[in-house]
């Protein structure tokens, strides 16, 4: 990764200049002020990057290198980082110097691919993360799965936060609990999963096994099931669901509060609803079924967030 920030190209879907995305209120000005650096960069957009790729922790260090709140690489760094705040110093760990860093970084890049066909936002964020000489090599988001998913992932947060969506209530996180519960018992299903509840999975898995011939769960599709229920509509990945969730610290994390495992918000591989007392509903893994499992029934945990969508319909 090289920096963060979100890319919208005029009349792709323009998401307004205002700031309307929960950010911790110490990033606020910078997001705003950065955001404006060049029309294709939001502070909305800008807003949704960073969350995706630190969750707005300035300390935050991927397996790869990638240092920062805007998870810049090294390298990346030393040619494109500012000094944002005027001390004479260009310091990736600092958010004064990073935050409008990413945003030139991605208005260079914007212009980079800005001839390729195609949606200006999707190719902004696929050459961010796969780089520009990809984007024009196949006309558009290059066939990479990581990237592929990388684009829907920020797609889905700007868009289902934006435009005033109101995060899971109390109720509505007990009613997703009390509605996961009900599907104890029901078998892993690579794929399966649905609002409607249990259905035939699809092929494969990483390490392929196939859920044709198997109806129930993944672990997106119970959380989705389970948010349904609720009144909340999610996207249909672990990644994608945690884009579309603002993040809360673990020890304010309530019933019904998503929880999140993999090495980095792009990398999420495992999600499950937290039921309290160091317990989570989920649906693990192929072999298994829907139930109770610990909470460092995985080592990787990387947060815990709390849904929200611009459907909310409170309970």
């Amino acid at each position: 990764m090289a920096a963060a920030a979100l890319v919208q190209g005029a009349g792709d879907n323009p998401v307004g200049t205002a700031l309307s995305l929960a950010v911790p209120a110490q990033y606020q000005r910078l997001i705003e002020d950065a955001g404006n650096t060049c029309p294709e960069v939001s502070p909305n957009l800008l807003a949704a990057l960073l969350t995706q790729e630190s969750g707005f922790n300035p300390k935050a260090s991927s397996p790869v290198g990638a240092q920062g709140i805007a998870q810049f690489m090294p390298s990346t760094w030393e040619t494109h980082g500012i000094d944002g705040n005027g001390d004479g110093k260009r310091n990736v760990w600092d958010p004064e110097d990073a935050i409008p860093s990413s945003a030139k970084y991605l208005c260079t890049i914007a212009e980079d691919v800005n001839d390729v066909p195609g949606n200006k936002q999707s190719n902004m964020l696929a050459a961010y993360n796969a780089g520009s000489g990809a984007v024009r090599k196949y006309g558009g988001i290059p066939p990479y799965k990581e990237t592929q998913t990388y684009v829907r992932s920020i797609t889905a947060l700007a868009n289902q936060n934006s435009g005033g969506g109101k995060s899971a209530t109390t109720d509505q996180g007990i009613a997703a609990v009390n509605a996961a519960q009900k599907m104890l018992g029901k078998p892993y299903a690579w794929g399966g999963g649905n609002a409607n509840g249990p259905s035939t999975g699809t092929c494969c898995s990483p390490k392929g096994r196939s859920g044709e011939s198997i109806t129930g769960f993944d672990c997106s599709g119970l959380t989705l099931y389970a948010y349904t229920q609720a009144g909340i509509t999610l996207p249909r990945t672990a990644a994608q669901q945690y884009a579309a969730s603002e993040p809360v610290k673990r020890d304010e994390a309530k019933p019904g509060d998503l929880v999140f495992y993999g090495p980095s918000a792009s990398g999420i591989h495992h999600v499950g609803i937290y039921v309290g007392g160091g317990y989570m509903l989920d649906a693990p893994r192929p072999g298994t079924q829907v139930r109770f499992s610990p909470l460092d029934s995985m080592s990787d945990l990387y947060a815990f967030a709390r849904p929200v969508s611009p459907n909310n319909k409170e309970i």
